[in-house]
């Protein structure tokens, strides 16, 4: 789904407004307004005020805002709303390399760490055909760890670009989530920023950078799904960051 931005206000910009709820989050919104129907109806006050609390987090758990997706052709783009917790120099997952994958040569990789409170609608990081669609079952160990990547629960994506440059990206489940679904399958052709998958409920997405590019994200940094420039292709130079 796209949204195109217009606005007939003086001197341009849009108004704000409150971020939809994803279909998949829906069916749980209303079990727990129900529940907290009833105990407000049973008269339990406490548990009524603590379910009216769990509520609105499932809402907010299952937002959906609008993004705005920077365009451009050599551009990759932030996959997860999170915290860039790790940038490393690894092999692709055997899951998805090879000729028909990554290939076998060490890759950058950026990973991103969704807390609960964290929107959990992944996109695709770059435009074109979804050539591979992985998933492994596993672990859920906090995927926050390095080894998280190898032993939790998985999903693996490879984009290819029309100029035949893949680029792959996992969602890894950790020790809150235990559902990974994708929206998008084998061979559907993608657009960037693209809504292509959801963890609930906390979790790690990872993305792997081909050869001769570098992460245009650091440590410590917040990245927006859908909006946040991860790296640009074939641009090799390092950047600098100040914490304050």
């Amino acid at each position: 789904m796209s949204t195109t931005i217009s606005s007939n206000r003086p001197g341009g910009g849009i108004k704000w407004r409150w971020p939809s709820i994803h279909p998949e989050g829906r069916k749980f919104l209303l079990i727990a307004a129900i529940v907290t129907l009833c105990f407000w109806l049973l008269g339990w006050e406490i548990l009524g005020w603590l379910m009216a609390g769990v509520t609105a987090w499932v809402g907010a758990f299952f937002r959906d805002p609008v993004r705005i997706t920077p365009t451009g052709n050599d551009l990759v783009i932030a996959p997860a709303d999170g915290l860039v917790t790790q940038i490393a120099e690894v092999l692709p997952p055997p899951e998805i390399a090879g000729l028909d994958g990554l290939g076998d040569a060490p890759m950058l990789r950026v990973s991103i760490f969704m807390s609960v409170f964290d929107v959990h609608i992944n996109r695709t990081a770059v435009a074109g055909t979804l050539r591979k669609l992985v998933y492994i079952p596993g672990k859920f160990l906090n995927a926050d760890l390095d080894k998280a990547s190898e032993e939790n629960e998985r999903q693996h994506f490879v984009v290819e670009r029309a100029d035949g440059v893949r680029i792959g990206f996992t969602q890894i489940a950790g020790l809150v989530a235990r559902r990974i679904m994708p929206f998008v399958s084998m061979g559907a052709e993608l657009s960037t920023g693209q809504r292509v998958g959801l963890i609930r409920f906390g979790s790690r997405v990872d993305v792997y950078l081909p050869a001769g590019t570098t992460s245009q994200v650091l440590l410590g940094q917040r990245t927006l799904a859908g909006e946040t420039i991860v790296a640009r292709i074939g641009k090799a130079e390092t950047i600098d960051g100040v914490g304050q």
